[in-house]
């Protein structure tokens, strides 16, 4: 039931409701499943669910996936920062470890950490009191050249490979990077990243996040 409700929570940012095919989608399994799972979930009053127009969550069911979602980042952090772990291979661990440590376990890692707001990603670690800091964010894609550095915010943690690409262009989060130009024709963008120079595609470009240096 967390995994369903996480998944709520990630999907519904940029919209209402979320349909049952974008979960089963983004969980990979069946529709009818995720009706039956949407059913229980809206008889424990987690989320406010109508057939064929969509499900969103209700204030507890929030409080629930953000919990997950803060034991999940301060995991992935935790595996990187403190076991060595690349930041490609903490979101399946993250995934295992989750729903399993207490809370005990939670505010020893938050502390030995330092209190951190972000995870390996750049991506926001929810409060203890639920809590969460949001904004409008700005692809690489979408940033336009000739305007002096941006800093990277966050990266899609969603395929592995991307992450070990740009950890070998040396993108991370906190890095200065310089948006130089831009190929005509949708073609790719040319940025600067210490002395080295290098060409990103669309795909790739959109799933980098900056804001102005």
């Amino acid at each position: 039931m967390e995994d369903y409700l996480k998944t709520i929570y990630k999907l519904s940012h940029d919209r209402k409701s979320v349909s049952t095919s974008d979960i089963a989608s983004s969980m990979e399994c069946a529709p009818a499943s995720v009706t039956n799972m949407l059913q229980k979930l809206s008889s424990l009053q987690l989320v406010e669910y109508r057939p064929y127009r969509g499900v969103r969550l209700t204030s507890a069911g929030e409080k629930i996936a953000l919990e997950v979602v803060r034991h999940h980042r301060l995991i992935e952090l935790y595996l990187s920062e403190r076991l060595g772990y690349s930041w490609d291979r903490v979101h399946d661990e993250a995934d295992r470890l989750e729903h399993v440590i207490s809370e005990e376990m939670e505010e020893k890692m938050d502390q030995a950490l330092g209190f951190p707001e972000t995870d390996p990603h750049g991506d926001p670690i929810p409060t203890r009191e639920g809590q969460i800091r949001t904004g409008p964010l700005v692809s690489l894609w979408k940033s336009p050249a000739g305007q002096g550095e941006v800093q990277v915010v966050r990266v899609s943690d969603k395929d592995p490979a991307v992450l070990r690409y740009l950890a070998e262009l040396g993108i991370y989060p906190r890095v200065k990077i310089k948006v130089i130009k831009r190929a005509p024709f949708n073609g790719p963008v040319s940025v600067g990243v210490g002395n080295q120079i290098h060409d990103l595609g669309e795909e790739l470009a959109l799933q980098i996040f900056v804001e102005p240096a």
